[in-house]
């Protein structure tokens, strides 16, 4: 591997495998295109034209990752999650969402407006069937319902944004992990790490509401880092898996246990075995097309 840099010295993200032709890995992050379309040096859009053959985590582009995706995501046929979250949970988790669906409409930049994407739209979109949802899967969707993120809206992120141009160029296209592989484990927390989890979303996001705390990490502060090639930043081991970090809220012991358990968790199951199976993926695939220029699309935080 050769690590390349890009213009003026700044770092990319953009790894080189020695071979004839070359391949390359490409870190991405999961935020608007535009927002660091610009600050990509050119020898990683280069070697993105040049290569044959371009390789995802998943095909975002398949009507089947979709909705394999969100059935993943539901809790078992005639459940609802009244039935199963803590009656007090339940209640504030509806309240904040009535809070957001409320605030929608002054949240959206004129720019969505023109589009023609309505608030309504938007909220039942992202949340319409929440209380059919798992709690986990409630927790991550709570934690998107922010401001910031409902204005970056409509424009596709960068790893979608790569694979619907691959498209357009008619590359092959592939992806190395199944839906199942990145979905499963987010299901296999236990009940009382959930319900934790959620609880402090809930509690951080009544904060905001109540201007009493800012956002410890913002998107902002992900593309800046990016945008800088700033490999090494901690934000990045934040957003490796969009999952929230919950091991710097102020904790009483016992709670900093479980909070400490779920971070170690997700390291294990979202980083470190994924990183060992897509490896194997990655290496199979090189073995079995010496001939092919591969280019290798997948999240910078891994």
């Amino acid at each position: 591997f050769i690590k390349e840099m890009g213009s003026g010295e700044l770092n990319s993200f953009l790894w080189t495998i020695k071979r004839d032709p070359p391949s390359y890995f490409y870190g991405t992050i999961h935020v608007p295109y535009t927002r660091v379309w610009d600050y990509i040096p050119d020898n990683s859009k280069q070697a993105f034209q040049e290569s044959n053959i371009v390789y995802f985590e998943l095909d975002l582009t398949d009507p089947y990752t979709i909705s394999a995706l969100t059935s993943c995501q539901l809790l078992p046929q005639g459940e609802n999650l009244q039935d199963v979250l803590p009656r007090d949970i339940y209640r504030r988790l509806k309240r904040h969402l009535e809070y957001v669906k409320l605030m929608m409409p002054s949240w959206m930049t004129p720019d969505q407006r023109g589009k023609g994407l309505y608030a309504d739209y938007l909220f039942n979109a992202i949340a319409g069937n929440w209380e059919r949802k798992r709690p986990v899967w409630v927790m991550l969707m709570v934690n998107s319902l922010t401001e910031a993120d409902i204005k970056t809206r409509g424009v596709p992120v960068l790893d979608l944004y790569l694979a619907q141009e691959a498209e357009r160029m008619r590359k092959r296209t592939g992806a190395v992990e199944k839906v199942e592989e990145q979905c499963h484990p987010l299901n296999g927390l236990n009940f009382s790490q959930v319900i934790f989890a959620l609880n402090q979303t809930l509690l951080q996001q009544e904060s905001l509401r109540a201007g009493s705390v800012q956002v410890p990490y913002t998107t902002e502060d992900l593309i800046r880092h990016y945008n800088c090639g700033d490999l090494n930043s901690v934000i990045f081991k934040h957003d490796t898996s969009q999952v929230p970090n919950f091991k710097n809220v102020t904790l009483p012991p016992s709670e900093q246990v479980t909070a400490q358990e779920i971070d170690s968790y997700f390291r294990q199951e979202l980083i470190y075995k994924r990183n060992e199976r897509m490896g194997k993926r990655v290496k199979a695939l090189l073995e079995e097309h010496p001939d092919k220029s591969f280019f290798f699309a997948f999240g910078a935080g891994q």
